[in-house]
């Protein structure tokens, strides 16, 4: 815990979960309850506050995949934006995974600069798109993809252990248990070919991560995933490594919204295939 001018730097605590929810609110941001219980309850990981009198008016979080640790949740109360919160919140949360082989975000273009001050370099593009989804404007799917069950997450969790590159199996069995209805897979005699994962939120759902084996698998994962949701505002965040695939989201009505920049810090080595991360699971969760 440290102190300046009245100011509390500290963990969060679950009890703090309102306050971090206050501050989506005021941003825009979708996340909800169960979001911000995955980085206070998840082993190893973690949130940050900055607080006043009680009112908390800056947050940071971060999560550990084994090799890979993930910063998010940077957030500042906007009448307390330009006094250095930001900077604070994000010496703490390094300080706190400064044992992490490798250490990640997702950058907005306003953030982008502050992390460039703390040795974050840019690796690869993103862009969020989001549709009301219409039926209508998918095809009728060909390929092999089904429901996920409950027992499939052992496999699906060990091919995104190669995929992603660290293991996430504890979000991706908590989204599963969110929104069952989003959890899609393929496979095959080899084995698992792609899945895809979503989650509900205050303002939208988010569709991610879709991990596929190719850009047909993707589509036939997607397509059963939306097709039967007609009607629900979806976002999903794709990494700008196929414009192909870019190009059937928007035929399906997705519109192009805000970029973000995958970052890691300087000499670090990212892990994982992005090339087959076709969606990723969302700016908080990596």
């Amino acid at each position: 815990m440290s102190s300046t001018s009245g100011l509390v730097l500290r963990a969060m605590t679950t009890e703090d979960i309102a306050g971090g929810l206050r501050l989506c609110r005021t941003s825009g941001w979708n996340q909800l309850e169960e979001d911000w219980r995955l980085f206070t309850d998840s082993p190893g990981s973690g949130g940050l506050l900055i607080e006043r009198a009680g009112n908390v008016l800056g947050t940071a979080a971060y999560i550990r995949y084994d090799a890979l640790a993930w910063i998010a949740m940077m957030l500042v109360d906007p009448a307390e934006r330009g006094a250095g919160l930001g900077a604070r919140l994000l010496a703490e949360a390094l300080a706190a995974l400064a044992d992490a082989p490798c250490v990640g975000l997702d950058a907005t273009p306003a953030g982008e600069p502050l992390y460039r001050r703390f040795g974050f370099t840019g690796d690869y593009s993103l862009v969020r798109a989001k549709a009301t989804i219409d039926s209508a404007r998918f095809a009728d799917p060909v390929g092999p993809a089904r429901r996920m069950l409950h027992s499939d997450l052992a496999a699906v969790c060990r091919w995104d252990r190669e995929v992603f590159g660290a293991d996430r199996g504890g979000v991706l069995a908590a989204l599963f248990e969110r929104a069952p209805e989003c959890a899609w897979m393929a496979n095959d005699a080899a084995g698992v070919k792609g899945y895809t994962f979503g989650r509900p939120g205050h303002r939208y759902h988010q569709l991610g991560p879709v991990v596929a084996a190719d850009a047909a698998t993707a589509r036939d994962l997607v397509t059963r995933c939306l097709s039967p949701l007609g009607g629900r505002v979806f976002a999903i965040d794709v990494p700008l490594l196929d414009g192909e695939w870019l190009d059937f989201l928007k035929s399906a009505g997705f519109v192009e919204e805000r970029p973000f920049l995958r970052m890691f810090l300087r000499g670090h080595v990212h892990p994982g295939i992005p090339a087959r991360q076709y969606a990723i699971c969302g700016p908080e969760f990596a």
